[in-house]
């Protein structure tokens, strides 16, 4: 075995040997050529023909949304698909803690109610009644003329008596995102039994087109021809002469409702959201992400996700002589059966003078965040998107995670932390913030790869010792070792070992804190195994567990 020469002092370990640092690796991402992004569509358009082509084209045609849709057609085989599905209702369900899906099943209704009332020579959910019907449910008021026949027009509609064409006028009080008392007239001028949504409240007057014959009041009276019928730029009919319209049939409100209705009902949660809920994933924003877990009771576990991004992924808008990069990050905590329970989002920024921007991303090439959520012990899913605001670049990642559950009366540990710093922090600091860890900030180091000039910090919790009952204090002992990782054949080379008291720690019987710092500049190139022991001595018989990590020197 090496010899290896150890200083042990105050969390400083120490140790000896040489290294170099191998190239750097260079991410590169080439679009497709346009060969093969026909051949692409041709797959896809072919993979289509399918059961799914029926959901997406006729069952949710009118309630997809176009980024949805987009999104469905770059899915690569059938499982994806029908993920996506389940995601699509999801994201309505307006209580996604319940097995019943009431919005599905609104929808569903609605169909087969469109299809039984509002057939004609078309499918009734094809038609415009039953478009309407399906996204908004029935109206809170319908005025209905099956027949058409003697027709007394309103005042706003010039008055007087004509005959009209089969009509329905339906009133919703309120609709989402379009607004109050939203007025949709229907008319049938084939007499075929398909009525067609209308922007023109004259195009149900069955005389409009016979001289002399269902004139409005003004008419009546002269003060209107019923040829200025055909004249008004108003996109209307109506012969109401000059007097002016109400503000409801003002041409611009009855375009924009007109467009507003045809829309597919809003979806009320954000776009990061969205891509969470989606299953689609992307890599245009490439991210790393670590969970760690600290247990503060038996049913209650401090859950740390931290994420980092290459600051070379980042696109940065310049402004004057500063440059910014700004990152929207959308993060949910949900059951494996997708029940959203713990959502959190944020912001990362990095803001750095333009003329210093290659020596930032040179000298600090990484961003960092966390976010800790208390959770129970048990099995979850874990959904981050983040969006890049100045590139409009999309990542996303997804794991599961098991949340560990701390036993009484039974030796315990945290998840063993390789950080890149550990340091106290003020009094009015502990416990909050990133990377806090009660009295110390613990920042760890994703991809847990370290040059030969930083320290590698080795932060771990301990719980639920036997305490003597004299000092109160736990007997145990921890032992440390780190071998170096070889081929597959090759002997284990151990490179360090070193044991210490318990009684020496930070902390008490309920709870032992491991902080230590691991200068790495004497260490060859090369990745290395760190294996943590720890013995309960106290306790008959003694209890003991091992904790370990992977770590790269460069």
């Amino acid at each position: 075995m090496r010899q290896v020469f150890v200083l042990f002092t105050f969390g400083t370990l120490v140790l000896a040997q040489t290294a170099q640092t191998p190239p750097k690796r260079e991410t590169i991402a080439k679009p497709m050529t346009e060969k093969e992004r026909k051949r692409n569509e041709a797959r896809l358009k072919k993979e289509l023909e399918t059961p799914y082509k029926k959901w997406l084209n006729e069952e949710v045609t009118y309630i997809i949304t176009d980024e949805e849709r987009k999104a469905f057609k770059t899915l690569q085989n059938d499982d994806e698909r029908q993920q996506f599905i389940e995601q699509f209702w999801l994201r309505r369900d307006p209580t996604p803690d319940t097995e019943e899906n009431e919005y599905r099943e609104e929808h569903y209704r609605r169909i087969a109610y469109a299809n039984d009332r509002y057939a004609s020579g078309i499918p009734g959910w094809k038609t415009d009644r039953g478009r309407i019907y399906i996204e908004y449910g029935p109206p809170d008021e319908n005025e209905s003329h099956p027949s058409g026949g003697t027709y007394e027009r309103p005042y706003e509609e010039g008055g007087g008596s004509t005959s009209t064409y089969p009509f329905e006028i339906w009133r919703y009080r309120y609709i989402d995102g379009i607004g109050t008392n939203i007025m949709l007239e229907f008319v049938d001028t084939t007499m075929s039994g398909e009525y067609r949504l209308t922007m023109d409240p004259s195009e149900k007057d069955a005389l409009l087109y016979v001289p002399g014959a269902g004139l409005t009041m003004a008419e009546q009276m002269g003060l209107a021809c019923k040829t200025q019928r055909f004249s008004r730029t108003d996109g209307t009919h109506l012969g109401t002469g000059s007097q002016p319209l109400p503000e409801s049939m003002n041409q611009f409100n009855r375009l924009e409702q007109y467009a507003k209705i045809f829309k597919p009902p809003t979806i009320k949660y954000k776009d990061l959201e969205a891509v969470v809920s989606s299953s689609i994933k992307y890599n245009l924003l490439p991210m790393k992400v670590l969970v760690d877990y600290i247990p503060v009771t038996p049913a209650s576990v401090m859950t740390q996700i931290t994420i980092q991004f290459d600051v070379k992924d980042m696109q940065f808008r310049d402004k004057d002589t500063t440059s910014t990069a700004t990152i929207n990050i959308y993060g949910r905590m949900s059951t494996l059966a997708r029940r959203p329970l713990a959502p959190f989002e944020d912001v990362v920024t990095v803001t750095q003078p333009t003329e210093m921007l290659q020596k930032l991303i040179e000298a600090s090439p990484h961003r960092i965040y966390q976010k800790t959520l208390p959770m129970q012990p048990g099995r979850y899913r874990l959904n981050i998107a983040a969006k890049d605001l100045v590139g409009g670049n999309t990542g996303t990642y997804e794991m599961v995670l098991d949340v560990p559950r701390m036993e009484d009366d039974v030796l315990s540990a945290s998840t063993l932390i390789l950080a890149d710093l550990i340091e106290k922090v003020p009094t009015k600091s502990i416990g909050t913030g990133m990377f806090v860890i009660g009295g110390s900030k613990v920042r760890p180091r994703l991809g847990q790869a370290f040059s030969r000039s930083e320290k590698m910090g080795i932060y771990m919790q301990l719980y639920n010792f036997d305490a003597d009952e004299a000092t109160h204090k736990p007997d145990g002992v921890i032992d440390y070792e780190i071998v170096k990782v070889a081929g597959k054949d090759a002997p284990v080379q151990k490179v360090f070992e070193f044991s210490e008291d318990v009684k020496g720690l930070q902390g008490g019987a309920a709870q032992v804190t491991i902080e230590k710092l691991l200068p790495l500049k004497d260490l060859d190139p090369g990745q290395y195994k760190l294996n943590i022991k720890v013995t309960d001595k106290k306790r008959s018989p003694s209890q003991s567990l091992t904790q370990s990590a992977t770590f790269t020197v460069n």
